[in-house]
């Protein structure tokens, strides 16, 4: 009757239904080994295609012993033991694991319910098993960032801020020169790192360790858990690298409440920061996770997105809160630090990164401090137009609002690439400005072209604040000269041209000749012929007693006022001297030697006669000084 089925069977079905179905009747009579070897040979001389079956059930009999050996390993491993001391024993274990399921694989077993509800069980514990060692190897193999290697040089900017005492509004601070004193702080571009710096943040014999697990994982199908577990730990291990680097996690709420000083600080490490997360972090991130998870670059792409998209996130919820923050210019420069390191890691992080909805967000972040910084740099611009300060500078000194100008334009031209892209587009009203071959210039320098006319303009207004006229003109000069030696001394000459800045030296030469004139021109009138007679014998002593007086006041009131004046640069101070000499002594030196005799022969002649050339030679050397002086009556041999 058996073998009757058997045949139908054969002659139904294909051979490996034959094969099975074979195999099936054996198992099913439970019937000692010598008559199953019987039995075989009956099956096998019906057809040629049952000659492997005893391969078959001998074969099954052999997975069955195979997997109750590997189930045994699984189930007596205690999930308290240690296997970071028993390497042995983990070896052990994984085999087990990868007995079961290639048994699994092959079918081998799958004939029988029984083992496969244990085998399912079995796989079941051993991935719960290797779930936790992969969580407590991952944490106890993590390694701290050492934050102190990250660092390369700072480069500092021969800037800095100084405090403002209140000479101009208060929209800004006094931009000072370098060694202006304890109150100097400079700014700092940020850290400049290694191209070839590379940090393990986790110890590097531990990988093999963890993508062992994770193969026996994603084999078994559990590769969500092994992702969840590694993403979960490794964001916790980058928050804490993000704390070391001085990131705080903040709300854009929090971020736009923090003072200046403050802000300015995190903003800095926030510059060092992304350059370090990305080149060094993320990178170290990217390697891990290829190495672990390298069996499937889908599961490893996913873990590592899930992992980094925390951290990244936190960096950019900063930089978005400065983007829409309160604009005023002494921001400028941080936020075009941030723009200039975020767009300098961009392609590293767009190469890493393959999650579309963080990419961006990173790039409209980047599109927002490029509008922020655009922005700013508006408001600085609206900012020096506006000035009004109506305080005038003492002795004609230079103008804080000029110096915190010029200052600002320097450090700006260091930037002249990025705010180049970023201004590429912008229209400005050039009224005025046609004779300075606009078209030729980059967005960059038609910008500063029309930043420093509207100063020169806003310091020809604050001239006006001086009543006397020859103070306006030394005023001028200073400020002028100053403009243009910034100009001249830095990059901004690339940017402007030679053409512009002989022009604002022919200007500084033009208020000295207006200021010799407004200052001297009273003085040298006394020393005039007219109205005292054509010859030395006929002249009036009346007259020239008058002369002389009058010379004398109005040389003692200017010296007197004039000491207290300020020319800070030594050559322009210098050439004025010069010219004052060359203008005034001559003329003296003539008229006093041409009348001089007339009073000497009279009665208190010093009295009329109190300088000679080089007293007053000597006295020009006094002006210019900004401290007032006092014209003492020379003392002269015989007197």
């Amino acid at each position: 009757m058996a073998t009757t089925t058997t045949t139908s069977s054969i002659s139904a079905g294909g051979e490996d239904r034959v094969l099975a179905t074979a195999q099936q009747i054996v198992k099913s009579l439970n019937t000692p080994k010598e008559v199953r070897e019987d039995m075989l040979l009956i099956f096998s001389s019906f057809d040629n295609r049952l000659s492997n079956i005893g391969d078959l059930i001998n074969g099954d009999s052999s997975g069955s012993n195979r997997f109750e050996s590997a189930e045994k390993i699984i189930l007596r491993s205690d999930s308290n033991s240690n296997w970071e001391d028993s390497p042995d024993q983990v070896a052990e274990y994984l085999e087990a694991v990868d007995e079961i399921l290639q048994l699994v694989d092959d079918l081998s077993i799958r004939s029988d319910n029984e083992i496969m509800d244990r085998a399912e069980s079995a796989i079941q514990l051993a991935m719960s098993r290797l779930e936790d060692e992969f969580r407590h190897t991952l944490i106890r193999n993590t390694i701290p960032l050492d934050a102190d290697r990250m660092y390369g040089s700072i480069r500092r900017v021969s800037l800095s801020f100084a405090a403002n005492d209140g000479e101009i509004s208060d929209e800004f601070e006094t931009f000072g020169e370098v060694g202006d004193g304890s109150s100097a702080r400079f700014h700092e571009r940020g850290a400049s790192l290694g191209d070839d710096l590379c940090v393990d943040l986790i110890e590097v014999g531990a990988v093999d360790e963890l993508r062992d697990i994770a193969e026996r994982m994603i084999r078994s199908g559990y590769e969500k858990e092994c992702v969840q577990v590694y993403s979960n730990i490794r964001r916790d291990a980058l928050d804490e690298c993000l704390v070391i680097l001085g990131v705080e996690k903040l709300s854009i709420e929090e971020v736009q409440r923090i003072e200046w000083s403050s802000l300015d600080e995190k903003m800095k490490k926030w510059i060092q920061a992304i350059k370090i997360v990305i080149r060094v972090l993320l990178s170290g991130e990217k390697r891990h996770c290829d190495s672990i998870f390298g069996e499937s670059d889908s599961i490893g792409e996913v873990c590592f997105n899930e992992t980094v998209k925390g951290c990244v996130t936190q960096m950019l919820i900063f930089a978005e809160a400065v983007s829409i923050g309160k604009r005023s210019s002494e921001k400028l420069f941080r936020i075009l630090d941030m723009y200039d390191a975020l767009a300098d890691v961009l392609p590293d992080l767009q190469a890493m990164v393959t999650d579309e909805f963080v990419c961006g967000e990173v790039n409209g972040v980047l599109n927002a401090l490029g509008g922020a910084a655009k922005g700013t740099f508006a408001e600085f611009e609206n900012a020096v137009q506006s000035e009004t300060s109506k305080k005038a500078m003492q002795g004609g000194e230079i103008h804080p609002l000029t110096r915190y100008v010029m200052n600002y334009v320097k450090l700006l031209v260091d930037y002249s690439q990025t705010l180049n892209r970023l201004l590429e587009n912008d229209e400005i009203e050039a009224n005025g400005l046609q004779g300075d071959n606009l078209d030729e210039m980059s967005p960059i320098a038609r910008r500063l072209l029309l930043l420093l006319t509207t100063l020169e303009s806003n310091i020809e207004e604050k001239a006006r604040l001086y009543d006397d006229v020859a103070m306006q003109y030394i005023f001028l000069m200073n400020n002028i000269l100053y403009i243009v030696q910034k100009v001249k001394d830095s990059e901004i000459r690339n940017l402007l041209g030679d053409n512009w800045v002989r022009k604002r030296r022919g200007q500084v030469r033009q208020y000295a000749t207006s200021y010799l004139r407004a200052t001297w021109s009273r003085a040298l009138a006394c020393l005039k012929d007219e109205g005292i007679g054509s010859g030395s014998s006929n002249a009036s002593k009346v007259a020239l007693k008058e002369r002389f007086k009058s010379f004398n006041l109005c040389f003692e009131e200017i010296y007197r006022i004039q000491t207290a004046w300020k020319v800070p640069d030594p050559q322009l101070r210098e050439e004025l001297r010069i010219s004052i000499s060359e203008k005034v002594i001559p003329a003296y030196r003539s008229f006093n030697g041409r009348f001089r005799s007339q009073l000497e022969s009279g009665r208190h002649a010093g009295k009329y006669i109190k300088y000679t050339p080089e007293d007053l030679e000597s006295y020009v050397l006094d002006l210019f000084e900004g401290s007032p002086g006092v014209l003492h009556h020379p003392r002269r041999k015989g007197t």
